[in-house]
């Protein structure tokens, strides 16, 4: 699905990196135009202000705004971008940002393929199920693989369903218990509501509207309202 791409400049761009110098203190090198993790205040009146940096990684500079807030400063959040030449931050995506993207971007592709001939890229429909993806994705769930060699795995399933103007999320368990029923019926009946049931709080916890479906088989996912 195309739903992801375009929003952020490409790769490249976020890697590159230009001659910078830091102090010892972390503190702000002045007239430095780099790229890197910032210590960034936010500012009611405008855009944040930097107040340190730059930093290789996001690791160090959150050690340095523990630091400052232990000597009762105003807190400061670390921000990947460049800085600019008149002192101000343009964001970029850091390189975990486009490490979650190729790991949506994975978890998508596991979607079913014909998809993409059911509804196009603008179709809210899209965004939703792009969005419950990232949500479920982000707990550390994965989807299930409905079109791979390792589909019996199991994970998340999305179905799209236009005329419930939703997504149908359920959860498929490996095959052993679904299929070969190792542990028995009885087991795989009632880790598979328990599953259903945590699927629905998680995704009820980030905001989307959810219903029951299929007498408790599933459940539909719609925006929140």
């Amino acid at each position: 699905m195309g739903a992801v791409a375009g929003h952020f400049p490409s790769p490249a761009a976020s890697k590159e990196w230009l001659s910078v110098s830091v102090l010892p203190s972390g503190d702000v090198v002045v007239g430095v135009v780099g790229q890197g993790w910032w210590l960034v205040i936010d500012e009611e009146s405008g855009p944040g202000r930097i107040v340190a940096g730059p930093f290789p990684d996001r690791a160090e500079a959150r050690w340095a705004a523990s630091a400052r807030g232990s000597e009762g400063r105003d807190f400061a959040w670390p921000v990947y971008g460049t800085r600019r030449a008149d002192g101000g931050l343009s964001r970029r995506p850091s390189p975990q940002d486009w490490a979650w993207l190729a790991h949506l971007g994975d978890q998508l592709d596991r979607l079913v393929a014909d998809w993409d001939a059911t509804i196009s890229d603008e179709d809210p429909l899209t965004t939703l199920v792009v969005e419950v993806a990232g949500a479920l994705a982000e707990a550390g769930l994965p989807l299930h693989d409905a079109n791979g060699p390792a589909g019996e795995i199991g994970g998340a399933s999305l179905a799209l369903e236009p005329v419930l103007g939703g997504v149908v999320v359920t959860w498929r368990q490996h095959d052993r218990m679904s299929v070969e029923q190792v542990a028995g019926a009885s087991v795989d009946a009632s880790v598979q509501r328990v599953m259903n049931g945590a699927l629905a709080e998680i995704l009820r916890v980030r905001g989307f509207a959810v219903s029951e479906f299929g007498g408790g088989s599933g459940h539909v996912v719609r925006p929140a309202r």
